[in-house]
């Protein structure tokens, strides 16, 4: 009858009097089997915490070692595009100005993002902070992500057109060019980088990430930043195409003013915490649930404070 009580009780939503005149005794007996429902543990009634962006947002900065970032709460669809508007918010916080170089990377959140719409800063330099992939699916088309992104702002785009991961040989070739090294030289005077935070490959399949033979055998990676990959502590991972690819380095990307990492998803939180550690970003754009995963990942033994 406990079982049955509680069912009744619980999933049917009866409420105590209904249950008690179907089963033939007092309410007073159901009460009681309730209660010891929840005592043997038939029932468990949890109450869940939820971090307010606000107080989020504070923990993230000072958890992460952080900038700056924003927290939006999550929304039932199209969590990546709503993270545009907290992006157009520190982007315009930045004080961006004509000639100001603003670095793109690659990934569905900066596609969506991009997509969704940027603040108007005429004059912004746009560039792509990798080279490209020889893939079609839309999150890789990084100078396509550029051009989209320079339209918004009312700038200029710059393009490489080169792969990110070339042969050592082709590399020199690639770099040789007058049109890809006045892009690339854009690098050094970076003032605001906007870039993804990559699964580790463990749980994001190959076709997905379109990674090699090589980073898939990364297993110790909790994720990466431009192909740039790192443990759960921050510490860098060297693997065989590191040396060769067209890509902002890790130094290049630590001397930028603003490195904002624009992710969602309570399966990237020890990804986004290794990337902040190894000082590949310094901002965060985030959602509610993801920000919760985070903190509780920094925090496991301790109640997060902040909570309604």
């Amino acid at each position: 009858m406990l079982h049955t009580v509680a069912k009744l009780h619980y999933e049917a939503e009866m409420s105590q009097v209904d249950i008690a005149r179907r089963l033939g005794v007092s309410t007073a007996t159901i009460s009681r089997l309730l209660q010891r429902a929840r005592a043997e543990g038939i029932v468990r009634i949890e109450v869940l915490d939820i971090v307010t962006p606000e107080a989020a947002t504070a923990q993230l900065i000072e958890g992460l070692g952080l900038r700056d970032a924003a927290v939006v709460e999550t929304p039932a669809a199209g969590v990546l595009t709503a993270l545009a508007a907290p992006l157009g918010g520190l982007l315009r916080q930045a004080e961006l100005s004509a000639g100001s170089v603003v670095a793109i990377g690659w990934g569905r959140a900066i596609r969506e993002v991009i997509r969704a719409g940027l603040p108007r800063i005429p004059g912004v330099l746009t560039v792509a902070a990798t080279g490209g992939m020889q893939q079609q699916a839309a999150h890789f088309q990084i100078n396509e992500f550029v051009r989209l992104a320079a339209e918004e702002f009312g700038g200029t785009p710059h393009f490489i057109h080169a792969p990110y991961l070339p042969s050592t040989e082709l590399r020199d070739v690639f770099l040789g060019d007058a049109a890809i090294s006045d892009s690339v030289a854009l690098w050094d005077r970076t003032d605001v980088a906007i870039v993804g935070v990559g699964l580790p490959h463990a749980i994001n399949p190959p076709e997905a990430s379109a990674a090699t033979l090589s980073e898939q055998a990364l297993f110790q990676a909790a994720g990466d930043v431009l192909r740039h990959y790192f443990d759960a502590e921050g510490t860098l991972i060297a693997w065989e195409g590191e040396s060769r690819m067209i890509a902002m380095t890790p130094a290049q990307l630590r001397a930028v003013p603003l490195v904002i990492g624009v992710a969602a998803g309570p399966e990237k939180a020890t990804a986004i915490i290794g990337a902040a550690r190894a000082k590949l970003i310094n901002a965060l754009i985030t959602d509610t649930k993801t920000a919760q995963a985070i903190l509780e990942a920094l925090l496991p033994a301790r109640a997060i404070p902040g909570k309604v």
